[in-house]
């Protein structure tokens, strides 16, 4: 379903992909920035693409398969937050990172909202490498292992790796359990920084 990213010119008009309409983010609750990034490359023998994922060894998604991310600091941008966090998890360094998605997370365990800016990359200076943190390995983008994942990615990851740029808002019980979402289609410019 990887198509590659779209031509800048051809950004679609905002419209609703999937989920509730109406659903959106308590204006109320505190937020908390943080970043993900996705790596795809082709696949070896031409045939389609691969995305880098990382299976999380401690902390906060123990146990899943994920992109690389997580909070960005006061003194940096989310830009850089995203680049460090790479650095930091995979040992790579992204050269075309593009802005793709800005999702936020009101978990109802959670005193605060989580809004996460979602990047996109295809190509990087190094050779993922496993960290303290996380055990990165490619997967065919059809083979994706998402029942290893976060219950939320098979709604969304298939729209970033379809080139699509787009927010999202999910409702949760709790980490595992998304009791309602929405998700819109928007020209990539429209995402802020």
């Amino acid at each position: 379903f990887f198509s590659g990213p779209m031509d800048a010119g051809s950004s679609p008009a905002p419209h609703v992909h999937s989920g509730n309409p109406s659903l959106a983010p308590p204006e109320s609750k505190p937020r908390s920035l943080s970043t993900l990034i996705m790596i795809t490359r082709p696949k070896a023998d031409g045939a389609g693409q691969e995305v880098l994922l990382g299976m999380k060894k401690r902390g906060f998604g123990e146990g899943k398969w994920n992109g690389f991310g997580g909070k960005v600091e006061e003194e940096e941008t989310i830009t850089e937050g995203a680049a460090r966090e790479l650095k930091e998890e995979a040992g790579i360094e992204a050269t075309d990172l593009q802005k793709r998605a800005v999702l936020t997370f009101d978990i109802a365990t959670l005193p605060r909202l989580l809004e996460v800016h979602v990047f996109s990359a295809s190509q990087f200076k190094g050779t993922p490498t496993e960290s303290e943190e996380m055990r990165p390995r490619w997967f065919s983008t059809d083979a994706i292992p998402f029942g290893e994942m976060w219950p939320d990615d098979v709604l969304w990851v298939p729209l970033l790796l379809d080139g699509q740029s787009f927010t999202g808002h999910f409702a949760m019980e709790t980490d595992e359990k998304t009791v309602d979402h929405v998700l819109r289609i928007v020209p990539q410019e429209s995402l802020r920084l």
